[in-house]
Protein backbone atom coordinates (compact mmCIF):
# COMPACT_ATOMS: atom_id res chain seq x y z
CA UNK A 1 0.00 0.00 0.00
CA UNK A 2 1.64 3.60 -0.89
CA UNK A 3 1.07 6.35 1.45
CA UNK A 4 0.61 10.02 1.00
CA UNK A 5 1.81 12.65 3.44
CA UNK A 6 -0.99 15.47 4.86
CA UNK A 7 0.32 18.36 6.84
CA UNK A 8 -1.27 18.06 10.40
CA UNK A 9 -2.49 14.50 10.25
CA UNK A 10 0.34 13.17 12.06
CA UNK A 11 0.39 9.72 10.47
CA UNK A 12 0.90 8.89 6.47
CA UNK A 13 -2.52 8.62 4.94
CA UNK A 14 -2.86 5.39 2.62
CA UNK A 15 -3.92 5.99 -0.45
CA UNK A 16 -6.93 3.79 -0.29
CA UNK A 17 -9.39 5.26 1.71
CA UNK A 18 -12.27 2.43 3.44
CA UNK A 19 -15.57 3.85 2.89
CA UNK A 20 -18.40 3.22 5.68
CA UNK A 21 -21.60 4.41 5.19
CA UNK A 22 -23.09 0.88 5.44
CA UNK A 23 -21.74 0.19 8.65
CA UNK A 24 -24.75 -0.38 10.89
CA UNK A 25 -24.78 -2.43 14.41
CA UNK A 26 -27.08 -4.93 13.11
CA UNK A 27 -24.46 -5.61 10.47
CA UNK A 28 -21.58 -5.32 13.23
CA UNK A 29 -19.19 -8.18 11.90
CA UNK A 30 -19.04 -7.66 8.32
CA UNK A 31 -18.38 -4.31 8.80
CA UNK A 32 -15.46 -5.58 11.61
CA UNK A 33 -14.53 -8.35 8.85
CA UNK A 34 -14.43 -5.89 6.23
CA UNK A 35 -11.91 -3.34 8.23
CA UNK A 36 -9.63 -6.46 9.37
CA UNK A 37 -9.48 -7.42 5.55
CA UNK A 38 -8.59 -3.75 5.18
CA UNK A 39 -5.62 -3.28 7.16
CA UNK A 40 -4.48 -6.55 6.32
CA UNK A 41 -3.80 -5.16 2.99
CA UNK A 42 -2.16 -2.26 4.48
CA UNK A 43 -4.44 0.19 4.43
CA UNK A 44 -5.12 2.52 7.44
CA UNK A 45 -7.45 5.63 6.63
CA UNK A 46 -10.75 4.98 6.95
CA UNK A 47 -14.03 7.71 6.03
CA UNK A 48 -16.68 8.52 7.83
CA UNK A 49 -18.92 11.52 8.76
CA UNK A 50 -21.42 12.99 11.62
CA UNK A 51 -24.64 11.97 9.46
CA UNK A 52 -23.68 8.60 8.11
CA UNK A 53 -25.83 5.87 9.07
CA UNK A 54 -27.23 8.15 11.38
CA UNK A 55 -24.34 8.35 13.66
CA UNK A 56 -24.25 4.67 13.66
CA UNK A 57 -21.09 4.64 11.07
CA UNK A 58 -19.07 6.38 13.91
CA UNK A 59 -20.77 4.21 16.30
CA UNK A 60 -19.03 0.80 14.57
CA UNK A 61 -15.66 2.39 14.19
CA UNK A 62 -15.45 2.89 17.75
CA UNK A 63 -16.68 0.11 18.66
CA UNK A 64 -14.08 -2.16 16.75
CA UNK A 65 -11.29 0.31 17.25
CA UNK A 66 -11.91 -0.59 21.16
CA UNK A 67 -12.45 -4.21 20.97
CA UNK A 68 -9.52 -4.17 18.55
CA UNK A 69 -7.48 -2.21 20.54
CA UNK A 70 -5.74 -0.89 17.12
CA UNK A 71 -7.03 3.12 17.38
CA UNK A 72 -3.31 3.85 17.23
CA UNK A 73 -3.11 2.13 13.63
CA UNK A 74 -5.47 4.05 12.53
CA UNK A 75 -6.33 6.97 10.50
CA UNK A 76 -9.63 8.38 10.89
CA UNK A 77 -11.31 10.84 8.03
CA UNK A 78 -14.67 12.13 9.77
CA UNK A 79 -17.04 14.81 8.55
CA UNK A 80 -19.41 17.53 9.91
CA UNK A 81 -21.33 21.12 9.83
CA UNK A 82 -23.91 19.02 6.70
CA UNK A 83 -26.89 20.91 6.34
CA UNK A 84 -30.62 19.64 7.84
CA UNK A 85 -33.63 20.43 6.74
CA UNK A 86 -33.35 24.00 7.74
CA UNK A 87 -30.45 24.73 5.23
CA UNK A 88 -26.82 25.43 5.96
CA UNK A 89 -25.57 24.73 9.15
CA UNK A 90 -21.34 25.70 8.16
CA UNK A 91 -20.55 27.63 11.47
CA UNK A 92 -18.64 27.47 14.86
CA UNK A 93 -21.93 26.16 16.82
CA UNK A 94 -22.91 23.34 14.43
CA UNK A 95 -18.81 22.44 13.74
CA UNK A 96 -18.30 22.10 17.51
CA UNK A 97 -21.76 20.32 17.77
CA UNK A 98 -20.76 17.56 15.39
CA UNK A 99 -17.33 16.86 16.41
CA UNK A 100 -17.99 16.74 19.57
CA UNK A 101 -20.68 14.08 18.73
CA UNK A 102 -18.51 12.59 16.34
CA UNK A 103 -15.98 12.20 19.01
CA UNK A 104 -18.31 10.51 21.78
CA UNK A 105 -19.09 7.76 19.07
CA UNK A 106 -15.53 6.96 18.14
CA UNK A 107 -14.42 6.75 21.28
CA UNK A 108 -11.51 8.96 20.53
CA UNK A 109 -10.15 12.06 21.67
CA UNK A 110 -8.60 13.19 18.73
CA UNK A 111 -8.95 12.35 14.75
CA UNK A 112 -6.23 12.92 12.22
CA UNK A 113 -8.18 14.82 9.28
CA UNK A 114 -10.83 16.43 10.17
CA UNK A 115 -13.70 17.69 6.48
CA UNK A 116 -16.31 20.27 6.50
CA UNK A 117 -19.54 18.14 4.41
CA UNK A 118 -20.69 20.77 2.25
CA UNK A 119 -20.00 24.46 2.15
CA UNK A 120 -22.24 27.59 2.92
CA UNK A 121 -20.92 30.50 0.16
CA UNK A 122 -22.51 32.79 2.67
CA UNK A 123 -20.47 32.39 5.83
CA UNK A 124 -17.06 33.73 5.45
CA UNK A 125 -13.95 31.98 5.74
CA UNK A 126 -12.70 33.90 7.96
CA UNK A 127 -15.09 32.69 10.52
CA UNK A 128 -15.29 29.01 9.26
CA UNK A 129 -11.35 29.21 10.06
CA UNK A 130 -11.10 30.79 13.26
CA UNK A 131 -14.16 28.09 14.24
CA UNK A 132 -11.91 25.27 13.36
CA UNK A 133 -8.55 26.14 14.36
CA UNK A 134 -10.16 26.65 18.07
CA UNK A 135 -10.38 22.37 17.39
CA UNK A 136 -6.71 22.51 15.99
CA UNK A 137 -5.71 24.20 18.95
CA UNK A 138 -7.40 22.12 21.29
CA UNK A 139 -5.83 19.09 19.50
CA UNK A 140 -9.33 17.74 18.51
CA UNK A 141 -8.26 18.10 15.37
CA UNK A 142 -4.91 17.19 13.48
CA UNK A 143 -5.65 18.44 9.50
CA UNK A 144 -8.62 20.25 8.22
CA UNK A 145 -10.11 20.28 5.00
CA UNK A 146 -13.15 20.66 2.81
CA UNK A 147 -15.76 17.92 1.36
CA UNK A 148 -17.65 19.45 -1.75
CA UNK A 149 -15.74 22.85 -1.62
CA UNK A 150 -14.78 24.49 -5.09
CA UNK A 151 -11.63 25.23 -5.66
CA UNK A 152 -11.75 29.39 -5.59
CA UNK A 153 -13.49 28.76 -1.85
CA UNK A 154 -10.49 26.44 -0.76
CA UNK A 155 -8.24 29.51 -1.91
CA UNK A 156 -10.02 32.26 -0.77
CA UNK A 157 -10.07 30.35 2.56
CA UNK A 158 -6.44 29.36 2.47
CA UNK A 159 -5.06 32.98 1.26
CA UNK A 160 -7.08 34.07 4.72
CA UNK A 161 -5.18 31.59 6.94
CA UNK A 162 -1.69 32.66 5.47
CA UNK A 163 -2.23 36.59 6.08
CA UNK A 164 -4.01 35.68 9.66
CA UNK A 165 -1.51 33.42 11.32
CA UNK A 166 -3.99 30.61 10.82
CA UNK A 167 -4.23 26.74 10.08
CA UNK A 168 -5.13 26.27 6.63
CA UNK A 169 -6.99 23.71 4.92
CA UNK A 170 -4.42 20.72 3.70
CA UNK A 171 -6.58 18.81 1.76
CA UNK A 172 -10.23 18.39 -0.25
CA UNK A 173 -12.44 15.99 -1.07
CA UNK A 174 -14.77 16.19 -4.07
CA UNK A 175 -15.78 13.83 -6.48
CA UNK A 176 -13.20 12.50 -9.29
CA UNK A 177 -13.32 9.79 -11.73
CA UNK A 178 -12.90 8.92 -14.55
CA UNK A 179 -16.61 9.35 -15.51
CA UNK A 180 -17.42 13.03 -15.50
CA UNK A 181 -20.72 14.03 -13.70
CA UNK A 182 -23.14 15.47 -16.05
CA UNK A 183 -25.00 17.26 -12.56
CA UNK A 184 -24.06 16.92 -9.01
CA UNK A 185 -24.91 13.45 -7.71
CA UNK A 186 -26.50 15.48 -4.68
CA UNK A 187 -27.42 19.48 -4.42
CA UNK A 188 -24.34 21.38 -3.71
CA UNK A 189 -21.63 18.37 -3.81
CA UNK A 190 -18.59 19.07 -6.13
CA UNK A 191 -16.85 16.73 -8.46
CA UNK A 192 -13.44 18.24 -9.72
CA UNK A 193 -13.13 19.60 -13.24
CA UNK A 194 -10.23 20.57 -15.17
CA UNK A 195 -9.76 23.95 -13.64
CA UNK A 196 -9.87 22.03 -9.93
CA UNK A 197 -7.40 19.71 -11.47
CA UNK A 198 -4.92 22.10 -12.57
CA UNK A 199 -5.52 24.53 -9.60
CA UNK A 200 -4.36 20.90 -7.30
CA UNK A 201 -1.60 20.51 -10.05
CA UNK A 202 -0.16 23.88 -9.06
CA UNK A 203 -1.05 23.60 -5.60
CA UNK A 204 -0.28 20.42 -4.67
CA UNK A 205 -2.88 20.35 -2.46
CA UNK A 206 -3.94 16.38 -1.72
CA UNK A 207 -7.25 15.16 -3.10
CA UNK A 208 -9.24 12.49 -1.50
CA UNK A 209 -11.77 11.50 -4.12
CA UNK A 210 -15.32 10.32 -3.14
CA UNK A 211 -17.20 8.25 -5.72
CA UNK A 212 -13.62 7.14 -7.21
CA UNK A 213 -15.04 4.37 -9.16
CA UNK A 214 -17.98 6.74 -10.53
CA UNK A 215 -20.11 4.44 -8.01
CA UNK A 216 -19.85 0.92 -10.17
CA UNK A 217 -19.95 2.77 -14.08
CA UNK A 218 -16.83 1.15 -15.00
CA UNK A 219 -17.77 -2.53 -14.09
CA UNK A 220 -19.20 -3.56 -17.26
CA UNK A 221 -22.74 -3.86 -15.50
CA UNK A 222 -24.11 -0.55 -17.02
CA UNK A 223 -24.92 0.00 -20.75
CA UNK A 224 -26.82 2.52 -22.73
CA UNK A 225 -30.14 1.09 -22.82
CA UNK A 226 -29.87 -0.56 -18.82
CA UNK A 227 -31.58 2.24 -17.47
CA UNK A 228 -32.62 1.01 -13.71
CA UNK A 229 -30.58 3.09 -12.33
CA UNK A 230 -31.86 6.49 -12.30
CA UNK A 231 -29.31 8.12 -10.62
CA UNK A 232 -26.55 6.53 -12.12
CA UNK A 233 -28.24 7.11 -15.22
CA UNK A 234 -28.72 10.93 -14.66
CA UNK A 235 -25.19 11.70 -13.11
CA UNK A 236 -23.25 9.50 -15.56
CA UNK A 237 -24.77 8.58 -18.78
CA UNK A 238 -23.17 10.26 -21.59
CA UNK A 239 -21.84 10.08 -24.86
CA UNK A 240 -18.19 10.84 -23.78
CA UNK A 241 -18.33 8.44 -20.62
CA UNK A 242 -19.35 5.59 -22.96
CA UNK A 243 -16.03 6.73 -24.91
CA UNK A 244 -14.28 6.55 -21.20
CA UNK A 245 -15.56 3.27 -20.82
CA UNK A 246 -14.70 1.76 -24.16
CA UNK A 247 -11.22 3.13 -23.89
CA UNK A 248 -10.65 1.91 -20.25
CA UNK A 249 -11.99 -1.56 -21.51
CA UNK A 250 -9.39 -1.07 -24.01
CA UNK A 251 -6.68 0.13 -22.22
CA UNK A 252 -7.50 -2.47 -19.54
CA UNK A 253 -6.91 -5.67 -22.15
CA UNK A 254 -3.64 -3.92 -23.07
CA UNK A 255 -2.59 -4.69 -19.47
CA UNK A 256 -4.83 -7.72 -18.47
CA UNK A 257 -6.39 -6.04 -15.78
CA UNK A 258 -10.11 -4.18 -16.24
CA UNK A 259 -11.88 -1.37 -16.49
CA UNK A 260 -13.00 -0.53 -13.17
CA UNK A 261 -9.15 -1.38 -12.22
CA UNK A 262 -8.20 1.40 -14.95
CA UNK A 263 -10.98 4.17 -13.69
CA UNK A 264 -9.60 3.61 -10.15
CA UNK A 265 -5.68 4.17 -11.44
CA UNK A 266 -7.08 7.24 -13.04
CA UNK A 267 -7.67 8.81 -9.73
CA UNK A 268 -4.48 7.14 -8.15
CA UNK A 269 -1.97 8.76 -11.24
CA UNK A 270 -2.76 12.39 -11.05
CA UNK A 271 0.07 14.80 -11.01
CA UNK A 272 -0.68 16.38 -7.67
CA UNK A 273 -1.15 13.62 -4.33
CA UNK A 274 -4.45 11.89 -4.46
CA UNK A 275 -6.47 9.47 -2.44
CA UNK A 276 -9.40 7.28 -3.21
CA UNK A 277 -12.39 6.57 -1.57
CA UNK A 278 -13.56 3.15 -1.98
CA UNK A 279 -16.71 1.53 -1.04
CA UNK A 280 -15.30 -2.58 -0.93
CA UNK A 281 -17.81 -4.34 0.82
CA UNK A 282 -16.22 -7.90 0.23
CA UNK A 283 -12.95 -9.38 -0.60
CA UNK A 284 -13.02 -9.67 -4.48
CA UNK A 285 -14.01 -5.58 -4.42
CA UNK A 286 -11.43 -5.12 -1.75
CA UNK A 287 -8.53 -7.04 -3.68
CA UNK A 288 -9.54 -5.14 -7.28
CA UNK A 289 -9.19 -2.26 -5.37
CA UNK A 290 -5.70 -3.36 -4.00
CA UNK A 291 -4.68 -4.40 -7.45
CA UNK A 292 -5.72 -1.40 -9.08
CA UNK A 293 -4.17 1.08 -6.60
CA UNK A 294 -1.10 -0.86 -7.94
CA UNK A 295 -1.50 0.38 -11.67
CA UNK A 296 1.06 2.38 -13.27
CA UNK A 297 -0.36 4.96 -16.17
CA UNK A 298 1.47 7.05 -17.92
CA UNK A 299 0.24 11.10 -19.15
CA UNK A 300 -0.18 9.94 -22.55
CA UNK A 301 -2.81 6.61 -21.03
CA UNK A 302 -4.32 9.32 -18.56
CA UNK A 303 -5.29 12.17 -21.62
CA UNK A 304 -6.01 9.14 -23.87
CA UNK A 305 -9.25 7.65 -22.14
CA UNK A 306 -9.95 10.91 -20.21
CA UNK A 307 -10.58 12.24 -23.87
CA UNK A 308 -8.31 14.70 -23.58
CA UNK A 309 -5.91 13.06 -26.94
CA UNK A 310 -6.99 11.20 -29.37
CA UNK A 311 -3.58 9.40 -30.13
CA UNK A 312 -3.77 6.08 -28.86
CA UNK A 313 -0.88 5.18 -26.59
CA UNK A 314 1.65 2.43 -27.72
CA UNK A 315 0.72 -0.82 -26.94
CA UNK A 316 -2.81 -0.29 -26.54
Amino acid sequence: MEFIEIAGAGKKVSRLIKGTDYFFHDTYEKAATNLDAFLAIGGNTVDTAHIYCGGQSEEVLGRYMKERGNRNQMVILTKGAHHDQNGPRVNADAIRKDLTESLERLQTEHVELYALHRDDPNMPVAAILEALNEHIESGKIGAIGASNWTWQRLEEANAYAASHGLKGFTFSSPNLSLAKANEPFWAGCVSADAETLAWHEQTKLPLLSWSSQARGFFTGRFTPEVRDNADLVRVFYSDGNWERLRRAGELAASKNTTAIQIALAYVLNQSFPTCALIGAQNQAELLSCDEGSRITLTSEEIAWIDLASEVKPAGV
